[in-house]
């Protein structure tokens, strides 16, 4: 007899709900096989047929990280595009080399960590080209389109699962595991949360990823904002992610918690849901969770409700129905998903469209013929960032120039300071030949964690001999240099510690191709950076010191810098002799600027202000191209053109070219301001954009070039404004007419100003934008129907968001400076009330300004209290309070060691001065004190806080 048929578990049946599946599978997984599903490397469950998954898979702009994959423009370059409809194609096609290339290696993951959604509200942020742009509202467009594109369209299943980062206000790389951002209630609600939320109400979101830094004194992984708002905005179950080694940092580098068991167990109740930890290996957070089990700290159910989650996104995959799941892949099939001519095309078109021309006197776009001297350190190069897959294809605007133009009509200088180093002996660094075998330690195969990739030993070490090898110097700002030799590999440092002209670029998480001249006696001593260690010349090759100790390893060599040409004098030669000279300017993404490294400056490094000085010199007609992670400072009013582009992906400097040349009239617009100076900056670790005047939104000065700034080849007039109040909504239209002489995109941008604010409120604030493609004196209707919450404000005072009646400007331009049109609605809202402190006392975060505090925790799981800065002085001021027929006390909750809480109304003395007897226990530890105060009516209020008090709150009694 043949053996009955098993029944199909319910789990594998794709006719029930995924909840019921789910259910039914987590009812016949073990206690120890759902722990370790907690982990970011799920191990398989072969006793049920489930595979082995791994969360995580970088998909920024392209599939990075596993081999040769399409690279699109930086997500910043994405962000400048203002189109999402591009966006989404851009994200679909990313997803479908995911799928493609999943088909051929599973280590592709399909959980996507992408797109970032932090705000760009400080241009020095290392990671600015991650970001899309300093604007909720076009950031959460942006992103919402790319999310979109990842997702697919199917109803039921998903091409791949986006998780958006760093959850929350995270804008430093410094001290970035143990800083924290002090972040007002209207700066979370009104600017923060706004860009998440936007997004995962979309409905293409499967989960996020707290940032490394802390908010308000409490770390993001175990931010109270996951579960009470994050999860309040879709049904959908969001699988939160850890950040790599953020659990550990709970306790190693923050010290938040004493144990791992105890940061484990809080990471998981407050809504963490795998742990990306320790590589690898799962068995420490394994036993971290048991330990936490065992302590009484987590329940089953904690565990459950993370599983639950991971297994609603692998479900939503199709990973449980191959045969049902529309976005299968085989093998056999990958190749219609992966490097496709469409694909190809895409990124053309996106690097074209993510150009930005920031100023131009007419020399542009280039005549038919024109002489083009194309000079600077990114004329011939296709930089990465470390978010990028492998160049399948590549464009570097020497190449685009030379393809458009001709190479008999382009001419070209790098502008590096080529150099021979003299040793103390009179010898010179000399690189020997190579049998020019691949780099296979950097590889094209793919690595799960590139940070470990290790750099190459079988290239000899660099030597001495009397002649030495003239080496291409590159001085990147910060004193931080790279050395090239003449057949193109730059000097690196493997783990063995010998120098060998063996990187293609620079790169890694350590980058091992950066270096330090430093001033010694008559010559320099050369600083490895990523070792930290001087540079030795010893019988075996040249190599780095095994330490600072000249006993224990020899003594650094003191180098002369012989220069044998100035890249000023090759960059002046080729200028002179061109009709136009196109300078092309800006940043290595692994240099000074970048994840784990903030920018000091805004300016270009000196030796690129060299390079620009002598074009000008020798031509006027110099066209500055910025192509940069982030904006920079520079003097515009001298050239006669300038542009910007992010780092383009693979076809950058064709798109560059075709712009220049006037194939295609640039339309991109810029995602943030770019101030003149960096005097204009706030301090990096300011997030109050309201207090500090930050961003296009509140700045105040003059800008170098205004956020949404862009210029084209045509020309275009605003016309027929109309705007109408009705149904909940407000509906605005207008015309834009091309009246030059190509057809062009325009993009035509919405803001609003509200005419009479209760309290600051932005210059004005972008409502909506659309894209449209002109052609010469053809004219497109733009409208937008705007809901009514879309002019509203975080109402401190009463805990909420609020519509305030009244009049509110609407302006409609080609920026937020560059205003056409204008007209005025008047909004019927919720007037403004005064704060009933009598029945409700004062949260101490609520505020309406501030100076010298800071918000830190009131509890290691919720709630905010404020303490001054370095345990100083700082004054609170909270508007229109109310206490009504009278009260006769005040008391304040307090947690400290000492300090003094003074009590005043309306700028008059303090009525009351609080001070607690004796210091509490500890900073969680919270006592109430009270003290006598008369008032009645409404009245502002000023609280001086002294000392290390957090002061979480004031109540009113009498």
């Amino acid at each position: 007899m043949t053996a009955p048929t098993p029944p199909t578990p319910p789990f594998r049946d794709p006719r029930l709900p995924f909840a019921k599946r789910v259910d039914d599978l987590m009812s016949r997984l073990t206690l120890d096989e759902r722990t370790g599903f907690l982990h970011q490397f799920a191990p398989a469950v072969e006793r049920l047929g489930i595979a082995a998954f791994r969360t995580g898979q970088e998909a920024l702009h392209g599939v990075a990280w596993m081999g040769p994959a399409t690279v699109f423009p930086q997500a910043v370059g994405l962000g400048a595009t203002w189109n999402e409809d591009l966006v989404r194609r851009v994200g679909e096609a990313v997803s479908r080399e995911a799928r493609a290339m999943r088909a051929r290696d599973d280590r592709v993951g399909l959980n996507v960590w992408s797109p970032t959604v932090n705000l760009l509200r400080h241009p020095l942020w290392g990671r600015n080209e991650e970001g899309y742009s300093e604007d909720p509202k076009l950031t959460s467009a942006i992103a919402t389109a790319y999310t979109r594109g990842l997702r697919g369209e199917h109803p039921t299943y998903w091409r791949t699962a986006p998780v958006l980062k760093h959850w929350l206000a995270h804008n430093n790389e410094t001290d970035r595991d143990t800083s924290s951002a002090s972040v007002r209630p209207r700066v979370l609600n009104e600017y923060d949360l706004r860009a998440f939320r936007e997004t995962v109400e979309a409905g293409a979101v499967a989960g996020v990823m707290p940032a490394y830094n802390l908010v308000n004194g409490r770390p993001n992984h175990v931010s109270p904002y996951l579960n009470r708002q994050l999860r309040a905005w879709t049904e959908d179950d969001l699988l939160v992610c850890s950040d790599a080694g953020a659990p550990s940092n709970l306790v190693d580098s923050e010290h938040y918690f004493d144990t791992h068991e105890e940061a484990t167990a809080a990471a998981l109740r407050a809504g963490v849901d795998s742990f990306t930890d320790h590589g690898t290996d799962s068995s420490k957070i394994v036993a971290r969770v048991r330990g936490a089990l065992e302590q009484g700290l987590l329940t089953e159910a904690d565990i459950d409700a993370a599983v639950r989650r991971q297994l609603s996104v692998r479900f939503r995959l199709g990973e449980f129905d191959p045969e049902h799941d529309p976005y299968a892949v085989t093998p056999e099939s990958a190749a219609t998903g992966f490097d496709t001519p469409e694909h190809r095309a895409l990124a053309l078109e996106t690097a074209e469209q993510a150009v930005v021309l920031l100023k131009n006197d007419g020399v542009l776009p280039l005549a038919p013929g024109t002489r083009v001297a194309v000079v600077g350190l990114l004329a011939d190069e296709c930089k990465l960032d470390w978010y990028s897959g492998t160049l399948i294809h590549r464009s570097t605007p020497l190449e685009g120039l030379y393809e458009r133009f001709g190479a008999e009509r382009v001419s070209f200088a790098e502008g590096v300071d080529r150099v021979r180093l003299r040793t103390a002996a009179g010898t010179f660094l000399h690189v020997l030949p190579s049998d020019d075998s691949p780099d296979e330690a950097r590889g094209t195969e793919g690595a799960l964690d590139p940070a470990l990739l290790a750099g190459r030993t079988d290239l000899p070490p660099l030597t001495t001999d009397a002649v030495g090898t003239e080496l291409a110097l590159v001085d990147w700002g910060e004193g931080v240099l790279t050395l090239r030799a003449p057949d193109g590999r730059y000097l690196s440092v493997a783990e063995d510690g010998y120098l060998r002209a063996s990187a293609d670029q620079p790169g890694g998480w350590v980058v091992q191709e950066t270096f330090r001249l430093e001033p010694h006696g008559n010559g320099h001593l050369l600083r490895h950076t990523g070792t930290g260690r001087h540079v030795r010349v010893a019988a075996d090759g040249v190599k780095v010191a095994a330490s600072d100790t000249p006993l224990d390893d020899g003594a650094p060599e003191v180098f002369d810098v012989v220069v044998t040409e100035r890249g000023e004098d090759a960059v002046t030669r080729v200028a002179a002799e061109a009709d136009v000279v196109v300078v092309m300017a800006g940043n290595d993404p692994h240099i000074n600027g970048r994840e784990t490294e903030d920018r000091t400056t805004l300016w270009l490094p000196a030796h690129q202000e060299r390079l620009l000085r002598a074009a000008r010199a020798a031509n006027p007609d110099t066209v500055l191209t910025l192509v940069s992670a982030y904006p920079y400072a520079v003097d515009a009013d001298a050239l006669p053109a300038v542009l910007w582009t992010a780092h383009g992906g693979q076809a950058a400097g064709t798109a560059l070219a075709r712009v220049l040349a006037g194939d295609v009239s640039p339309a991109g617009r810029l995602p943030q301001t770019w101030y003149a100076d960096d005097a204009d900056l706030p301090d990096l670790l300011d997030y109050d954009v309201i207090g500090g005047r930050q961003t296009y939104l509140y700045f105040e000065g003059t800008p170098l070039f205004p956020f949404g700034h862009g210029l084209s080849y045509a020309s275009f007039s605003y016309a027929d404004l109309a705007a109408r109040v009705a149904d909940g909504e407000v509906s605005v239209s207008f015309t834009v007419t091309n009246t030059g002489d190509v057809t062009a995109d325009e993009v035509a941008q919405l803001y609003v100003r509200a005419e009479a604010p209760s309290v600051p409120r932005p210059r004005r604030e972008l409502l909506a934008h659309r894209r449209v493609t002109l052609a010469p004196g053809a004219t497109a209707e733009v409208s937008f129907a705007l809901p009514l919450s879309a002019f509203a404000f975080w109402d401190v005072a009463h805990d909420r968001w609020r519509l305030e009646p009244g009049p509110y400007a609407l302006l409609v331009g080609a920026s937020s400076e560059d205003v056409r049109l204008s007209t005025t609605v008047s909004l019927d809202g919720e007037p403004d009330a005064p704060r009933p402190v009598r029945e409700r006392g004062l949260a101490a975060a609520d505020f309406d300004e501030q100076s010298g505090t800071e918000i830190v925790d009131r509890t290691k799981t919720t709630g905010d209290a404020v303490t001054p800065v370095a345990a100083g002085e700082g004054e609170l001021l909270y508007r229109d309070c109310d206490f009504g027929p009278g009260i006769t006390r005040v008391t304040v909750t307090v947690a400290g060691v000492e300090g003094t809480v003074e009590i005043a109304l309306d700028g008059g003395p303090a009525p009351a001065v609080l001070s607690p007897d004796a210091p509490t226990p500890g900073p969680y530890d919270y006592v109430e004190i009270g003290a006598e105060m008369t008032a009645e009516g409404v009245h502002d209020l000023r609280i001086r806080l002294r000392g290390s008090l957090r002061l979480a709150h004031v109540g009113f009694s009498g």
